[in-house]
């Protein structure tokens, strides 16, 4: 695939949105906040947007390395309960669990933005944040009675999910593409028009839903939680999960090796074009192998010079992979 040889420059509101990130991004660890569950940027990913905001054009608005939880979906709607006024369906969204069950004051039981690790003589529920267990045919019975009082809990695993704000079309149309190439196959764009005199600035996702997986494990009633299946059952999604952690491991590396190795060649202003990361390595392969031959001709004619230990004095940055 070819991409264009030179990217435009970055426009002003870009550049405005970017420093405003970058600024938050320098605030130290111990005061820095964020939305999310764990508050702050996740070690797994944090190399990589740093080195992708460092590339002109591009800034990460928001990110996760990938994760495994447990979460207990919020309080649903009573039955036959009906909004009083306008002002008070307005406000229904932000109260009540949607289909799914965010918002209505859901709840983490466990969040890892790593592999799980052995619990060892630990029981594998209260791990997870689990205790208790209920009886199918009871709970069953008690959610025919009271189906809006029960809370499912759902086991999660959803893998790396980023947002990039890109300088152009040309920008995110390049940031998709090693997206795509690196296995994030649900990733995609927004933002592709503007309806003021401001440029374009996408905001590109980069994602992967095949890796995702979700398992309903139990259930809260009256504050009580229960889980609902065996530690059996709990160690294999254990299992799948962290199978699932390597795999996203391998997309991210693949991501970060492709996008920086596209966006090496962009803004030169040369004419050169766009190669992948193999082609690339190849290229650095014949380049190197070209030297090490000028080389030797070189000591052949008795220009070489030797250093102490006998080892050819070769230039910095040689590269013979």
């Amino acid at each position: 695939m070819k991409a264009p040889s030179v990217l435009p420059a970055p426009p002003p509101n870009f550049s405005r949105k970017k420093e405003r990130i970058l600024e938050l991004l320098a605030v130290p660890d111990a005061e820095y906040s964020d939305a999310s569950p764990k508050g702050s940027v996740d070690a797994g990913i944090r190399e990589l947007i740093g080195e992708i905001n460092a590339l002109d054009g591009f800034v990460t608005t928001s990110s996760c390395a990938g994760r495994v939880s447990v979460f207990v979906e919020g309080r649903k709607a009573a039955s036959g309960e009906k909004p009083e006024a306008e002002e008070e369906e307005a406000a229904r969204p932000a109260t009540l669990a949607a289909v799914g069950g965010k918002g209505g004051g859901g709840a983490w039981l466990f969040v890892s933005h790593d592999p799980v690790a052995d619990s060892g003589s630990e029981d594998v529920k209260s791990f997870l944040g689990l205790r208790g267990s209920a009886d199918c045919e009871n709970h069953r019975g008690a959610a025919e009675k009271a189906p809006n009082d029960t809370r499912l809990i759902h086991f999660k695993f959803e893998p790396m999910i980023l947002h990039v704000l890109t300088a152009s079309l040309e920008h995110a149309q390049l940031l998709l593409r090693c997206g795509l190439q690196a296995g994030f196959r649900e990733s995609g764009a927004i933002n592709l028009t503007s309806t003021t005199a401001e440029a374009i600035t996408p905001i590109v996702a980069i994602r992967s839903m095949g890796l995702s997986f979700e398992s309903l494990i139990g259930v809260q009633e009256n504050g009580i939680t229960k889980c609902m299946v065996s530690d059996d059952y709990l160690q294999s999604l254990v299992c799948i999960a962290n199978e699932r952690f390597e795999e996203n491991k391998k997309r991210i590396e693949r991501f970060r090796t492709t996008m920086l190795d596209a966006s090496s060649l962009q803004g030169k202003g040369d004419g050169t074009e766009w190669e992948d990361a193999q082609a690339r390595r190849e290229r650095k392969r014949t380049e190197g192998l070209r030297r090490k031959a000028e080389l030797q001709e070189h000591r052949q004619k008795g220009g070489d010079t030797q250093t102490g230990d006998g080892n050819l004095d070769l230039p910095m940055n040689t590269d013979f992979t």
